[in-house]
C-alpha cells in the first residue's frame, strides 16, 4: 500500500525525476539471491517506475556468501533496474566482505549501510536480526571510511522525548536497549543544550546524528505532524565537533573521569554559560 500511495504521489506531482527514491527488500524470511529480483519487480510496479535509485536490503543472511548477494545486486545495476546498493543490518565484517568481493570480481558495491546510530548507545537492538553502530569502534570505522549512514531509530525510539525515567520502567523495550548510567548523562547533556537553544531535546538528539564527520542520513518515525515539526527544528541546529564529543560523553572516555563544562566553557563555568553557536 505504501509504495502504490508514494507512486501516485510521485505521478500526480510529476516528481520522478527529481526525488531519488529509495526500495528495500530481501527481508527475512525471504532473504536470499533468488528473491531480490522478484521482490524488485514487485516493488517497482507497485510505485510505477522502472528503476530504484538505491536498493537497500531489509536484512542479512550469514548463511549466504556475500558474492551471491553481491553477483544479484550487480545483475539488477547492469539490468538498470537500480542505480546503487546498500544494505540493512548488515554487520560491518560481512560488509567489508561483501565490498572486497566485489571488488576482486570487478563489480559494483555496497555504497549505504542502514544500522542502527543514535546519541544514545544501543545496549541491545529490539529485532532479531538487527545491527546497531553506535560503539565507538563501528563509528571510527565509519569515520576512516566516511561510508554513508542511513541510521534508523536515529532518536533512539523516543529515550529523547521526556519518556525516559531510571524509575521509570514501564516500556521494558525502551529500558532494555538504552537505559544504562551514560545514556542518562547524554540525555541530561541534551536537555541542556536544547534549553540554551531553545529546542526539543529530540532535535538536539538528531542534529546529533547529522552532524558526524561521515554522510548521515537519518531515518525517523514521526508519529503526528508536531512530531515531524519538532524533528525538523534538528536542521536549524548546527554543532561542532567539540559539540559532539560532549554530548556523546567523549571528554569523560578520555579522561577517565566525570563530567566535564562543555565545549567552550571555561574553568568555574557551567554548560549553560558556554557559547551558544547556532542558537
Amino acid at each position: 500500500m505504501q509504495e502504490r500511495l508514494v507512486g501516485q504521489w510521485l505521478r500526480n506531482r510529476g516528481l520522478r525525476d527529481q526525488v531519488r527514491l529509495i526500495v528495500k527488500g530481501a527481508h527475512t524470511p525471504h532473504c536470499d539471491p533468488e528473491s531480490i529480483g522478484r521482490q524488485l519487480t514487485e516493488s517497482l510496479e507497485r510505485l510505477g517506475t522502472d528503476h530504484a535509485d538505491l536498493y537497500l536490503m531489509h536484512r542479512d543472511n550469514p548463511q549466504v556468501p556475500v558474492g551471491e548477494f553481491v553477483q544479484a545486486l550487480d545483475e539488477q545495476i547492469s539490468a538498470g533496474r537500480i542505480r546503487s546498493f546498500g544494505g540493512s543490518n548488515w554487520s560491518l565484517a560481512r560488509l567489508q566482505g561483501a565490498n572486497t568481493w566485489a571488488q576482486e570480481h570487478q563489480m559494483q558495491g555496497f555504497a549505504a549501510l542502514s544500522n542502527h546510530f543514535s546519541l544514545a548507545r544501543a545496549l541491545d537492538v529490539p529485532w532479531t536480526g538487527c545491527e546497531h553502530v553506535s560503539d565507538p569502534q563501528s563509528r571510527r570505522w565509519l569515520e576512516e571510511q566516511r561510508f554513508p549512514l542511513l541510521p534508523w531509530s536515529a532518536q533512539a525510539r523516543g529515550f529523547f522525548t521526556g519518556r525516559a525515567h531510571p524509575q521509570d520502567r514501564s516500556d521494558a523495550e525502551l529500558v532494555r536497549c538504552y537505559y544504562s548510567e551514560d545514556n542518562f548523562k547524554r540525555l541530561h547533556r541534551a536537555s541542556q543544550m536544547a534549553a540554551e537553544r531553545d529546542v526539543p531535546t529530540t532535535a538536539i538528539a538528531l542534529a546529533y546524528v547529522l552532524a558526524q564527520s561521515f554522510p548521515t542520513f537519518a531515518l525517523i518515525g514521526p508519529r503526528s505532524l508536531a512530531e515531524l515539526r519538532s524533528s525538523m527544528l534538528a536542521l536549524q541546529v548546527e554543532l561542532s565537533a567539540e559539540d559532539v564529543a560532549w554530548l556523546d560523553l567523549r571528554d569523560q572516555e578520555e579522561a577517565g573521569s566525570g563530567p566535564t563544562p562543555g565545549p567552550g566553557a571555561g574553568a568555574g563555568e557551567s554548560r549553560g554559560s558556554a557559547p551558544r553557536a547556532g542558537a
